[in-house]
């Protein structure tokens, strides 16, 4: 990771990096080792009328939390989409999704939540050591990390502060539904195939409405947990919140890198995704 240092200490624009830059990229440059399709074709956004950025947000911690950051060039505010990562960290599908958002109109930030390890995520193969490296995220700091990162939105003068939103797959689908229970900014969340279990007994918490994307073959995320949480949503009476499942995809179907891609329905996510940010104002 880059560390910038003065004499009198860093100042505020030590912490904003353009990726044209003389200074090394903090993220990885390809896709998760992991999980990358010897065969995949993924999807490839240009940066062309876009300004790339990488960026150190501030967060109480020693060492702030960085992230990658698309968005139009030009004047004027944005709307604002927080991109979180599956279990991989931020590599080029994460940020080809911030890209995918700022062609849109969209400011798009992925923080790097699991940077506190010095491991580089995206690089591992082995899953064992991916999830020692993400079982080392407490929920109540990634939790902070997302509040961190909408309070640096709102202090962006290229940011509608007033209109942020939330997205995040597989890992990231879960701490959308937190951010949306714990985060007065968010104003809207979309969770794609994000664990459920430990999180329907709080669907009362919710404070801004999510729309759920769920792969009815999904082997990780029961189905009786869909719908428990869908009973949970309309019990607590949260009638802008609701999950959508797809009867032919697995867990990952937007992961356009993976094995698990389904086209259809990730055009369809895509599509509700940003229907729901429309109708709850963050557009």
């Amino acid at each position: 990771m880059v560390t910038l240092t003065r004499p009198d200490g860093t100042q505020p624009q030590d912490l904003h990096l353009t990726r044209r830059g003389a200074v090394a990229s903090m993220f990885f440059a390809g896709y998760a080792l992991a999980a990358v399709a010897a065969d995949a074709k993924p999807v490839t956004t240009p940066d062309d009328g876009l300004i790339i950025e990488e960026t150190f947000i501030p967060n109480g911690a020693d060492k702030p939390l960085p992230a990658y950051v698309a968005r139009p060039k030009g004047s004027g505010k944005h709307p604002c989409v927080i991109v979180v990562n599956e279990i991989f960290g931020v590599h080029a599908y994460i940020k080809d999704i911030c890209r995918r958002f700022a062609k849109l109109g969209y400011v798009a930030v992925a923080p790097e939540f699991f940077y506190r390890s010095g491991v580089n995520l995206p690089a591992l193969t082995d899953f064992k050591e991916i999830l020692k490296v993400v079982g080392q995220a407490s929920v109540d700091q990634v939790d902070g990390d997302v509040r961190a990162t909408s309070a640096w939105l709102k202090a962006q003068k290229f940011a509608k502060g007033d209109k942020i939103g939330i997205t995040g797959f597989c890992w990231g689908g879960a701490v959308v539904w937190r951010a949306a229970m714990v985060d007065p900014d968010i104003k809207a969340g979309v969770a794609w195939y994000g664990n459920l279990k430990p999180l329907i007994a709080r669907a009362g918490e919710l404070k801004a409405p999510v729309l759920g994307l769920y792969g009815a073959l999904d082997q990780g995320i029961p189905q009786t947990d869909v719908q428990a949480m869908k009973a949970a949503l309309a019990a607590a009476g949260k009638k802008g919140s609701d999950i959508h499942v797809y009867a032919d995809a697995q867990h990952g179907f937007h992961a356009d890198y993976r094995p698990s891609y389904n086209e259809a329905d990730a055009r369809d996510g895509w599509a509700r995704l940003l229907g729901h940010f429309k109708a709850n104002g963050v557009a």
